[in-house]
C-alpha cells in the first residue's frame, strides 16, 4: 500500500477542500481509482461523520468506494497549516489519506488506520515526518515503522 506516487512534500492547498480535490487526482492519475468525484464525494462523506483531523498537526481522511480498485495510502506534506477542525484546534501540516476499495471495507480499512494511528502516538516518528524533506524519506519511515 506504500506507493512513492502518492506521496508529495511541500503541497500547495489553503482549505481541506482542495486537499482532498489533490488526493482525488491523485489517486485517479495513479490508478488507483478510476472517478475522481467519487472519491472526493467519500471523503466528504466520511469527514462528515466527524473529524479526521487529529494532534499535532495530522489528519488522517479516509474513502471507501466502488470507484477505488486497489487500496492506497497517500501522504501530503502541506508547505503551510490549514484549519481542519482538529481535535487540538492546531492547523493541519500532514496528510495520511487512505484509500479502500468497497470490497475490502471491513478488514484492510481498519487494519491500516489503526497502524496509522498508532504511529500518530509515537513522538519519534512524528518528529521524523515533519523532518522529511523528501518522498523517498517519507517512504523509508512508512515502511520501517510499519513493518513493510
Amino acid at each position: 500500500m506504500i506507493d512513492s506516487k502518492l506521496i508529495q512534500v511541500g503541497v500547495s492547498a489553503s482549505s481541506k477542500d482542495m486537499v482532498f480535490d489533490q488526493l482525488s487526482h491523485l489517486v485517479v492519475q495513479q490508478g488507483y481509482a478510476t472517478d475522481v468525484d467519487a472519491v472526493k464525494s467519500a471523503l466528504i462523506a466520511r469527514e462528515v461523520e466527524g473529524t479526521t483531523g487529529m494532534m499535532d498537526g495530522f489528519a488522517i481522511p479516509h474513502a471507501k468506494s466502488s470507484a477505488i480498485t486497489k487500496p492506497g495510502v497517500s501522504v501530503l506534506k502541506l508547505k503551510q497549516g490549514i484549519e481542519w477542525e482538529a481535535m487540538d484546534g492546531k492547523p493541519i501540516f500532514f496528510v495520511i489519506a487512505l484509500f479502500i476499495p468497497e470490497t475490502e471495507a471491513g478488514s484492510t480499512h481498519l487494519q491500516f488506520l489503526s497502524k496509522i494511528a498508532r504511529l500518530l502516538m509515537k513522538e519519534e516518528f512524528k518528529t521524523a515526518l515533519a523532518n522529511a524533506d523528501s518522498t523517498d524519506e517519507i517512504v523509508k519511515l512508512l515502511m520501517g515503522y510499519l513493518g513493510y
